[in-house]
């Protein structure tokens, strides 16, 4: 009897695994994983990222992000070097080893608010997901797939973004049975909107911290597609 019931429990939970599951449900749970709390949209917190590579020294960015206040800063250490950027509310700052730059003297150092605006985003962006996949101008594939990365199944959401946001397309891949996003990839597009498969790069997320509620990835290690090379790896140190 105790057997019978096992097997039938597996037989479940296989029938489960393969239902299909609509890309807003699967974006849900993965949300709902990652941010429990619904505390994204109220972010406001300051973490620090170790970014090491093959062939450069290792780079220490402090990160504030205030969502509610519209308030940006990345104060980076590299050698013996500090940039520092800051948006408030769209006014931008910027200073280097400490001195407030004008905007000759910054672009002298090679710094723009184009860069402080690209940093924002790019930080936003990347700790803020799943749940910046619910902005606008984003497209979500209405078929989840199935995909075996590296010997391990996952659950796959397909995502475009309106010409004013972006042309890369984006793959994230997400454990099946905690919805946990554990992997991310993209492609560049040719003029026609056709992926490029020798083009991109994939990241492996591993371990997690908990940064204002959110569970984050501990680290993110980056890869080429086209050849699996080894790019460098962003670490969020916890204090």
């Amino acid at each position: 009897m105790k057997l019978y019931v096992a097997f039938v429990v597996f037989l479940i939970s296989i029938a489960g695994f393969s239902q299909d599951i609509t890309s807003k449900a699967l974006l849900k749970n993965a949300i709902d994983y990652h941010d429990p709390n619904g505390n994204w949209t109220s972010f406001n917190d300051t973490f620090t990222v170790v970014m090491t590579t093959p062939s450069a020294p290792k780079r220490t960015s402090v990160i504030s992000i205030n969502l509610p206040d519209d308030y940006f800063n990345v104060s980076a250490t590299k050698d013996s070097t500090t940039t520092t950027y800051t948006l408030d509310k769209g006014k931008c700052q910027m200073s280097y080893n400490g001195k407030a730059l004008d905007s000759i003297s910054a672009k002298a150092k090679k710094m723009t608010c184009d860069r402080a605006t690209l940093y924002k985003n790019y930080y936003s962006y990347l700790y803020g997901l799943p749940m910046k996949l619910k902005d606008p101008g984003t497209n979500l594939n209405d078929k989840v797939e199935k995909k075996t990365f590296k010997g391990k199944t996952y659950l796959v959401l397909k995502v475009t973004y309106d010409e004013t946001v972006g042309s890369d397309v984006w793959y994230f891949y997400f454990n099946p049975k905690t919805y946990a996003m554990e992997i991310y990839q993209f492609f560049k597009t040719d003029d026609h909107g056709i992926e490029k498969p020798e083009t991109g790069e994939y990241i492996v997320l591993t371990e997690e911290a908990v940064v204002n509620g959110i569970k984050m990835p501990k680290a993110r290690a980056w890869y080429y597609n086209k050849d699996d090379t080894y790019l460098g790896t962003d670490t969020l140190v916890e204090d």
